[in-house]
Formats: structure tokens, sequence, C-alpha cells
């Protein structure tokens, strides 16, 4: 089993991913699909009068403020317009795909944050009323039902409280949960950039190869939303995912590059 996660950020080539999906699904290689959907978000909230608001944690992660407003934007944009069309392209290319939520069947439960810790213009303050959780179980039955009936799970970046809320989960971290619990062979995380630099945004400074010794050294020199990355294939390292690669999601073969070892491998 391979899990791939489609970033949400603009330059990632869906066409060619789902072209290689549906190469891999020929080869009877079984692919589950996470994706993002933040650059969408960003547009359609900010057309739709409620701009976003991005917060930094005491520990230097940013994450969006997902109010309830916003979540209902996040939820019609990514649960909505993005995995319907992933789903749309992959059955364009043959590939049986079948779009869901963390929601749907309780695939994905999380713990809900209702009051978060930010730091804003050196001052800490706690923000209530947020919609966003921490994955804490994955339906890996549910999933393995859906790739023996032969259909490819394409998965929007929600999920279940235990009060019955819908949550905001970040998608990096998702996708790490899902590969951990399919004990899957690797995890594929497809982005705008050719992988881990150590000098952002110096190309040069592509980190080929990556232990995973070396991942919590990673995250001081990681920039912007690489640090969930970075967490989520640490993640994925420990819930016994053998393989992380962060590849470039914009070239002619985004995952074949990957299964061939371009990017940033760490094991």
């Amino acid at each position: 089993m391979i899990v791939v996660k489609i970033g949400g950020s603009q330059g990632v080539n869906l066409d060619t991913i789902c072209l290689d999906i549906a190469a891999l699904a020929q080869q009877g290689q079984p692919v589950v699909l996470v994706h993002g959907g933040s650059a969408e978000t960003n547009e359609i909230s900010t057309q739709l009068g409620h701009p976003p608001r991005f917060v930094t944690n005491e520990n230097g992660f940013t994450s969006r403020f997902t109010d309830r407003d916003t979540l209902e934007i996040f939820a019609m944009v990514t649960a909505g317009k993005i995995n319907t069309l992933l789903v749309e392209r992959l059955q364009r290319n043959g590939v049986n795909a079948f779009g869901l939520t963390g929601l749907d069947g309780r695939l994905m439960t999380a713990q809900r944050k209702e009051a978060i810790r930010v730091v804003e213009n050196g001052r800490k303050l706690m923000l209530r009323g947020d919609y966003t959780g921490k994955i804490e179980s994955v339906n890996a039955g549910l999933i393995h039902m859906l790739v023996q009936a032969g259909f490819t799970p394409v998965i929007a970046p929600l999920a279940l409280s235990a009060q019955g809320d819908a949550l905001n989960v970040d998608a990096d971290r998702a996708a790490a949960s899902v590969a951990g619990a399919l004990q899957a062979s690797q995890l594929i995380i497809l982005t705008n950039v050719p992988g881990l630099m150590r000098a952002f945004p110096d190309e040069s400074t592509l980190i080929a190869h990556l232990p995973k010794q070396g991942l919590e050294q990673a995250l001081s020199f990681a920039e912007g939303r690489m640090k969930k990355k970075v967490l989520g294939a640490s993640e994925a390292l420990n819930q016994g995912v053998p393989q992380v690669i962060f590849a470039d999601g914009r070239t002619e073969h985004p995952l074949m590059d990957a299964l061939n070892g371009k990017g940033t491998v760490i094991s």
C-alpha cells in the first residue's frame, strides 16, 4: 500500500499526478490519496468576506484559526470542490476513485482543540472557538474494504470529534496517520518544492536522504508549511511506515519521480 498526499499549495500538477496514479492502478498497485486545500480555501474565504487568519503556536508551528464559519468554508472547498474534482480527474483516467472525508464512516476521529495558545506580536494569547483537531484514530478497515473492492480512496482532511463536530485536521499529519494505520510501505508527500532544503529556497541545498534521527534537527531549518510535513514524516515513521518521501508535485511524472527516489527520502 502506498499513501500519497497532495499539497494544497498552488503549482502542484494535479493532472500529471492523476496520470501517475492511473499507471500504478493498472499495475495493480493500491494507492490511497489524501489531499489538502489551503491555497484555494484562502482564496475563496477571502472572496466570501471571511479572510483567513493564521496563527503561530509557542513551538513555531503555523496553522489556520478555524472558527465555525471558516470550518464551513474549509469543508465546502476541500470536501466539496477539491475532492469532487480530484475524483473526476481520476475517473477520467480510468481509476475508480471513491471520494470521502474523515467524517464518513468515522474514517478519522480527532480530539478537538477548543482553545489554542498562540503568540501574536510577542504576546501569548488563548484563542477559543477553534474547530481543529489532532487525529486519534483511523478506520483502517473501511479503507481496506474500499481498496479490496477495487476503489481508490480520495480523502479530504476533515475528522470527527467525540462530540460529533466536524474538525479541520492538518492534511500532512492526516496522511501520516492513514499511512500508519494501513502499515503502508511508503508515504509520499507531493508539494510545490523539490523536497526539504537546508537553506530554503536555495535548491542546491536539497537534502536527498535523511535518517529518522535527523528529523528533529530538520525542524530547526524547515520553513513555513514544511515544518508540518517534517512533523508528519516523524509521526508516520513512529507508526511503523518504513519510508517517507517529500517530492516535487510540479514535474511531468511527480509520483513516478518520487518512487524513483527523487526528492527527500526519509527512512
